[in-house]
């Protein structure tokens, strides 16, 4: 059982077109885990609910996108955390 909150750097990085983001959560949460483009803008939720404690992966596809910055940013309880990454095509 994980004993903190966090947040891990996607794999790979840059990627195309997909990349795993991981993270961890010591307590049962509500959890958002939400992309950015560059300007701020909410490109897409990834996930949006209770989760039980644990360590959790998950894989986003950004075939639709174009190249660039993106962030990610994970919001579970009072924790937040956001992560920059490159899409290269």
């Amino acid at each position: 059982m994980p004993k903190a909150f966090s947040l891990s750097q996607n794999y790979p990085n840059p990627f195309n077109p997909s990349a795993i983001i991981s993270y961890q959560l010591p307590t049962n949460s509500f959890v958002t885990l939400k992309l950015y483009d560059v300007l701020g803008k909410e490109v897409e939720t990834l996930v949006n609910e209770r989760q039980s404690a644990g360590s959790y992966s998950v894989r986003f596809n950004g075939v639709n996108l174009p190249s660039g910055v993106y962030f990610y940013r994970l919001e579970a309880g009072s924790y937040h955390d956001t992560k920059k990454f490159l899409l290269l095509k």
